[in-house]
């Protein structure tokens, strides 16, 4: 436990599902068949793993002024960490079936808290792979006392203060999603002026897992950065790869093109 996160394997989480608190945040954007992250959890998930919704535990409810997932309220996530057992100090491993997409959101939150959390590398399809067992049993554990945290400001940009943040700025949607938008979730085409194209999906190798540091600190050179994405979920994956390639002045615009793209004001670019 000595070197904890920020991602760890499935051999070694399968050695140490006492002593962490693993948590299913599997989340779908647009799934084909209709099927919730609860769904899934429920049909099968890893032994003693408890499921945070990221609609409804790691976000606060959304709105057109703050976008489709904000963050929660100090309040909010202190109370849904405390309901699934979880208190201060406690070590937490997040996993999906998306790449770490959605995981690397509870990742986020809980890292810029100083608390110890890694996210599975691979995601249950490594955890399949290595120790192919997966249970239907709800885990319950006993709910804990958590005081709520506030949110460190430096880790977090609003929109009003992103253009003069000094930051590289990311966005870590789809390249046609960066360029054109996706008139089902997005609010209009493009994104914020400046930012780079920094599609999630390529912070991974062919195998699923994420590329060595080496590879990630070619891809985001040296100094502050800022991550936004469709709506600061998928942002979280874009953080963790920074992490990994050792930078650290990094910072997440939650409310994302969600926020920025909805006010008709803020300019975008196409291209």
């Amino acid at each position: 436990m000595t070197a904890f996160g920020p991602l760890v394997d499935a051999a070694w989480l399968a050695t140490h599902l006492e002593d962490v608190r693993t948590v299913d945040v599997r989340w779908y954007l647009r799934p084909s068949d209709g099927r919730t992250g609860r769904d899934a959890y429920d049909a099968g998930h890893l032994p003693g793993a408890v499921h945070l919704d990221v609609d409804t535990d790691l976000s606060a409810p959304a709105t057109r002024e703050a976008g489709r997932h904000p963050l929660p309220t100090p309040e909010h996530f202190a109370a849904a960490l405390a309901r699934v057992g979880i208190a201060a100090g406690t070590p937490v491993v997040a996993y999906d079936d998306v790449g770490g997409s959605t995981a690397a959101r509870l990742w986020w939150l809980l890292h810029v808290l100083g608390e110890p959390v890694a996210v599975l590398d691979g995601g249950l399809d490594a955890w399949l792979a290595t120790a192919g067992e997966l249970v239907t049993d709800v885990a319950h554990h006993p709910v804990v006392e958590r005081a709520p945290r506030p949110w460190p400001a430096e880790r977090f940009v609003v929109a009003d203060e992103l253009p003069d943040s000094g930051a590289t700025v990311y966005d870590a949607r789809t390249a046609q999603r960066y360029a054109h938008g996706d008139p089902v979730v997005d609010p209009r085409a493009g994104h914020v002026p400046g930012a780079r194209s920094a599609p999630w999906q390529d912070n991974l190798g062919p195998d699923g897992r994420f590329r060595p540091a080496a590879d990630l600190a070619e891809r985001y050179p040296a100094g502050p950065a800022v991550a936004y994405c469709g709506s600061g979920v998928t942002a979280c994956h874009d953080l963790l790869a920074l992490t990994l390639a050792g930078r650290a002045d990094i910072a997440l615009y939650p409310g994302s093109w969600s926020q920025w793209g909805a006010d008709p004001t803020r300019p975008a670019e196409t291209d």
